[in-house]
């Protein structure tokens, strides 16, 4: 049976991972993604409201997003929003249906999305890493304590350092595909 601290660990490593992952999400790769406009807020209806509560973001070509708003209204909020988002990208609209290009990424824009990838990744990391610590923290408390005995200690501290490579090597995992996606022409 697995015990609490190693349970403890797995999930709060994979909370790491799918926070690094949610970051990854919102990096622009020259590929529509509908993902990458989640973090835009528009002033509407008295108070801040994301674009996909407004209306129907899809991406129905490689290089093109389209919003169509359940309100027509909301266009031009929606578009005054995208074009003060720091994405820069330049919606139009036919008064129904707002059309965002996105563009090709120049190679240096690229260079420089590959190192914020990489910072983000070794942000992830050091989370996992501070999780283990704090946990190791815990055992040896125990052990000190003379709830656990040093053998199990010597196991418990290894599973944890087991898992950890483990989450390591997922969050470098995703990191390759992400630098492969960016680098893609």
């Amino acid at each position: 049976m697995e015990h609490a601290l190693c349970k403890d660990a797995r999930a709060k490593m994979e909370r790491s991972l799918e926070a690094f992952e949610h970051e990854l999400v919102h990096i622009r790769t020259g590929r529509a993604s509908v993902g990458l406009l989640d973090t835009i807020e528009v002033e509407m209806y008295g108070s801040k409201m994301k674009i996909n509560q407004l209306g129907t973001v899809a991406a129905p070509e490689a290089r093109l997003l389209t919003i169509t708003p359940w309100d027509k209204a909301s266009v031009h909020p929606i578009e005054k929003a995208i074009l003060a988002s720091p994405l820069e990208l330049t919606p139009s609209n036919d008064g129904k249906i707002i059309r965002i290009p996105i563009p090709q990424l120049t190679e240096d824009r690229r260079k420089d999305l590959v190192k914020h990838v990489h910072k983000l990744a070794e942000e992830a990391r050091v989370s996992v890493r501070n999780i283990r610590r704090h946990l190791v923290e815990e055992v040896k408390k125990e052990q000190k304590e003379g709830d656990l005995p040093e053998d199990d200690a010597h196991k418990l501290t290894t599973e944890l350092q087991r898992i950890t490579d483990d989450y390591i090597a997922k969050i470098d995992g995703v990191l390759k595909l992400k630098d492969e996606e960016i680098m893609e022409v």
